[in-house]
Order: C-alpha cells, then sequence, then structure tokens
C-alpha cells in the first residue's frame, strides 16, 4: 500500500566543524546533506511517495507533517534538541514518528514522543519494520545486530535535496574500523571489520553525482577510508579512470588513520585519484595518552614526521585534537598549542572529551562513578563536562579555552596556513582560474576581512601566496574566508563564557533579595524574580 513519507533531517547548531558563517561567501547554506536519510530513501518500496527537509537549508510547517503518513527522522545526538521540537510537531499533528540513526540508537530508552525506532542498520531492521506496517502490526523497536553486506546497499535519493544548496556531496564507500580506540562509538556501531562496497557499485554512486550537475568536493564520509588497503587501492584506481574519462569533475576528501603515511603507493594513488584533504584524528601529542586511550596507530611512527609527509604529496590534513584524557599532563594545553601550530594544520578540531554512550569510555566511566550528565556530542562549542576528569574541571576548560584562543587567533592561524601552503606541492605551472562563485566570494572576502582587526595578518598572508605560490591562490583564499568562521566561532565561546559569569553573579546578587521578599511574605514576587533570573539560561 502507497504511503506518504517526510523525511525530517534536524538542525545542527553552529559549531566549528559546520563552517556556517563561511558559507554565505560561497552562497551555500550547508556543508552536507543528510546521506543516512537518502540512503533509507532509496531502500523504501517505490510505490511510496518520499520527500525530505532538511532544517539546516530549510522551514519545517505544520502543513508538511499533516500532509504526510509517517516521518522519519535520523539524528546525531548533537541535533538532539532540535530532533526533540520536531517529534513534538508530529505529536501535536498527530502524525507518527519513525527515528533512527546515531542519538536514537544510544538513547531510545530515554526518547519521548516516537512511535517506531528502527535502529542500527536500515537494511536490516527497515525490511521488518515496513513488513510489519504492511501487515497492520508493527512493533515499537527494531533492532539487528548483524552486519549487512553494502554490496546490496542501493545508490542514495540526491534527487530528494536541493543540489545547489549544499558545499559538498557525501558518498560512503565502507563500514567500520579496525582500531580499537576506547572513545570512539564507531566501532561500537559498525564493527571493527570493515565492510566495503565494490569499487564499480562506488563509481556508480559519483556517476549519480555527476548526473545531478553537481561539480566540487565529494566527501567520502568513512570513518577510517584506508581501513582495508588491498580493497580501497582497487577502489582509487578505478576512480582514477572515472575522474580521467570524466575530465576530473570531483575534488575529494575523507577521514583515515594517521598510518596513511606509512604507505607511498596509497599515498600517489589518492593524490592521483583527486584527494585534496584528508581528515586524521590526531587527538594528543602526548604518547603515553594514545597508548592508555588504545590509540597505538598513532604510536606507529611519528606524529609530525607523517603530518608533514601527506602534506607534502599534495593533500591538506585536518586533525582531530581531544582534552580531557585521564592521562593528560599539566603542560597538555601549551602541547597542544605548540603541535597544532608547528604541524600546518589550519583546521583543528579540538573538543573537550565525551563520554558518548554506548563507549568502551562510557562503561569505565559509569563503573568508577564518574559520568555526570548524558553527552550532549557538541564537544567544540560547549563548555560543559559529562563526566568527573582527573584534572580539576576548572582547571581543564580554561585550559581549552586557552588553547582555542591561542590556535584560533588570526596571527596564528595565517601563520599554519602559509606554513602549509609553504608544504603543498605545485602540480602544474598554469595558474587555475577562479570560477564567478569564487571571485565573488573573494571580493566579499575582502570588503569583510581586510578591514577588519586581522586585516594585516589576512593581507600578509595572500600577499604572500601571491609572490611565492600564486598557484595555489585559490587554496589560499578559501582557507582566508574558512578563517573567518573560526575567529568568529571562538569569539562567540569567549562571550558565551563571559555571559554566564555575568549570569552567575547576578544570581548571587538576588539571592539576598529574594530572601529578604519570602521573609516578608511575598511569595508570588519572589517566584516571579526567580523566574525572571532562570530564564536567562
Amino acid at each position: 500500500m502507497s504511503k506518504k513519507i517526510l523525511m525530517v533531517y534536524p538542525e545542527i547548531p553552529t559549531t566549528y566543524w559546520g563552517f556556517n558563517h563561511a558559507l554565505p561567501f560561497i552562497g551555500k547554506k550547508a556543508l552536507l546533506p543528510p546521506l543516512g536519510l537518502i540512503t533509507v530513501a532509496s531502500l523504501l518500496p517505490e510505490d511510496y511517495e518520499v520527500s525530505l527537509i532538511d532544517l539546516n537549508v530549510g522551514q519545517l510547517q505544520l502543513r508538511d507533517i499533516e500532509e504526510a503518513d509517517f516521518v522519519f527522522i535520523s539524528a546525531m545526538i548533537v541535533q538532539k534538541e532540535s530532533f526533540e521540537q520536531i517529534v513534538r510537531m508530529c505529536n501535536e499533528c498527530g502524525k507518527p514518528v519513525v527515528a533512527g540513526g546515531p542519538y536514537p540508537i544510544s538513547s531510545y530508552e530515554d526518547i519521548k514522543g516516537v512511535d517506531f525506532f528502527v535502529l542500527d542498520e536500515a537494511e536490516l531492521t527497515l525490511p521488518k519494520f515496513l513488513n510489519d506496517l504492511e501487515r497492520g502490526s508493527p512493533k515499537k523497536i527494531y533492532r539487528n545486530h548483524d552486519k549487512p553486506d553494502i554490496t546490496r546497499t542501493p545508490p542514495p535519493r540526491f534527487d530528494l535535496i536541493d543540489i545547489e544548496a549544499y558545499d559538498s556531496m557525501p558518498l560512503q564507500y565502507s563500514r567500520g574500523c579496525p582500531y580499537n580506540c576506547e572513545f570512539c562509538d564507531i566501532i561500537e556501531m559498525f564493527g571493527r571489520v570493515q565492510r566495503t562496497k565494490t569499487p564499480s557499485q562506488f563509481v556508480r554512486e559519483m556517476a549519480a553525482v555527476y548526473s545531478t550537475g553537481f561539480r566540487s568536493q565529494i566527501f567520502i564520509v568513512d570513518d577510517n577510508f584506508i581501513g582495508n588497503r588491498g580493497k580501497v587501492k582497487a577502489l582509487l584506481k578505478e576512480i582514477i579512470a572515472w575522474q580521467k574519462e570524466h575530465n576530473s569533475p570531483f575534488s575529494l576528501s575523507t577521514e583515515a588513520s594517521i598510518d596513511l603515511a606509512q604507505d607511498d603507493e596509497l599515498l600517489d594513488l589518492m593524490v592521483e585519484a583527486g584527494f585534496n584533504m584528508v581528515f586524521v584524528g590526531i587527538e594528543t601529542p602526548d604518547e603515553k595518552t594514545l597508548a592508555f586511550t588504545r590509540k597505538g596507530q598513532n604510536l606507529k611512527s611519528g606524529l609530525m614526521e607523517s603530518i608533514i609527509k601527506i602534506q607534502k604529496r599534495g593533500m591538506e590534513v585536518t586533525g582531530g585534537f581531544i582534552l580531557g584524557f585521564d592521562t593528560d599532563p599539566p603542560d597538555i594545553f601549551d602541547r597542544q598549542i605548540d603541535f597544532i601550530q608547528q604541524a600546518g594544520i589550519p583546521t583543528a578540531m579540538i573538543g573537550l572529551l565525551n563520554a558518548l554512550p554506548n563507549t568502551q569510555l562510557y562503561r569505565r566511566l559509569k563503573k568508577e562513578g564518574r559520568l555526570l550528565k548524558a553527552s550532549t556530542g557538541n564537544n567544540t562549542h560547549n563548555l560543559t563536562l559529562d563526566f568527573k576528569p582527573l584534572m580539576p574541571a576548572e582547571t581543564l576548560i580554561q585550559g581549552y579555552k586557552r588553547v582555542i584562543e591561542a590556535v584560533y587567533s588570526p596571527k596564528s592561524y595565517f601563520e599554519r596556513c602559509s606554513t602549509l601552503i609553504s608544504r603543498l606541492p605545485v602540480k602544474t605551472k598554469a595558474v587555475r582560474s577562479l570560477s564567478l562563485i569564487e571571485i565573488k566570494a573573494l571580493f566579499l572576502s575582502i570588503a569583510k576581512q581586510a578591514f577588519s582587526s586581522y586585516g594585516i595578518h589576512y593581507l600578509r598572508f595572500l600577499t604572500g601566496v601571491l609572490l611565492t605560490r600564486i598557484h595555489l591562490f585559490p587554496d589560499a583564499a578559501s582557507m582566508a574566508i574558512k578563517g573567518y568562521h573560526f575567529f568568529k566561532i571562538t569569539n562567540d565561546v569567549a562571550r558565551a563564557e563571559e555571559f554566564s559569569k555575568s549570569l552567575a553573579t547576578a544570581r548571587q546578587s538576588f539571592q539576598p533579595r529574594v530572601a529578604e521578599i519570602i521573609r516578608k511574605g511575598e511569595i508570588g514576587l519572589a517566584v516571579k524574580m526567580k523566574k525572571q533570573i532562570y530564564k536567562l539560561d
């Protein structure tokens, strides 16, 4: 029986990751579309009428919900607040909600208002839900911890999204990671045996993106693209052939472990295939901490040497860094700042350690009685902790603040950009022409940044590239625009803490007044005053 399915992707709060302040320069609304939902859409029966609203690029109206038979929602933990708002709207309209994805998987027992949970990997649980639905007897929860063969997963439904609204298109080649990092939830959800698509299958998905008219960056969302090196080398050879046949329409980026640097053939194949960026979970320069958190792959060779090698091959390294490990030494904050600066990593995602549900870290901290609250999933823009650290909490939070303020001071940021530019190879003598979008973005950047408080650092960086590495000027302009986002986010974090301190001071000053009013018997006025204070949160 045909049904109308409305898929809704919750809003992602503004963070370092989202580049929310940089995207308007290039006329985009969001970084990536929701790959999970458009993949689930491809698994639905052909006679189902499917539509999708991504709250990061559009708005959800009550009439959208009222016209649907079912509302499907997928979310990460960081989208919890928006997820709950969507569920409330659906409940008001009396429309059944079907939820899946990382947040429901980890927290379905605590989530209210959802009618059906289709959890784990949809290739196994969605068909059972649909079968029961057609028979009129759907269950509340569908779970299956088996790992499906993703060679049978159909291509995502790119026809459901507004291609022009996004900076990059996501594709998935594999699920799972062979490593065993204590704080990671990926191995808990997808396992440590990496499952891959076939090279021809993945290239067909590239062709599906190509057919939409999109011509820019494809982000391969795998949590460790190189988890099976033999298979990924075979894939890269197919991608190289396809790119050559289609005049290289895409640049590529992905996530990989640092041991990528140990394989010269793999590095060369990735560069030839069109990869220009790789995200690496570096976490910390402290070897004791890497060993304690079971991040052994980062101990196999020198971190700094590996990063520089990848950069000199032609790929920017963006890095993940974490503060708050039990074994963090007192000087970890200075060491993180120095390492990031020397490594020439402009995009350094520095976060406070989060105890994500269903991780080895979460289970250990729970056993030790150190959990404080549920994780928000936002470890870069939220100055709170969900567990009791061994380091004094105030020391950790202030140290974190000091790291991001140092790393994202304009002077330090543009110095890292210059370091990276100096290491990247010049692959051609011809200067690549800027596209119309890039030209508009550059002029907007000059208008906003050249005359800003950090204009001298901005202009010195761009002028230096023009004089010494003009062939990489488009890359430099892109880095400068990203800097605009980083500086604004960092200022927002600082202001948020200042506001919290002001609020605490206001509360403290109000307490004697409230107590006096209560003593006089004016309970109603006291309650009103308290509400005025706490509604500011």
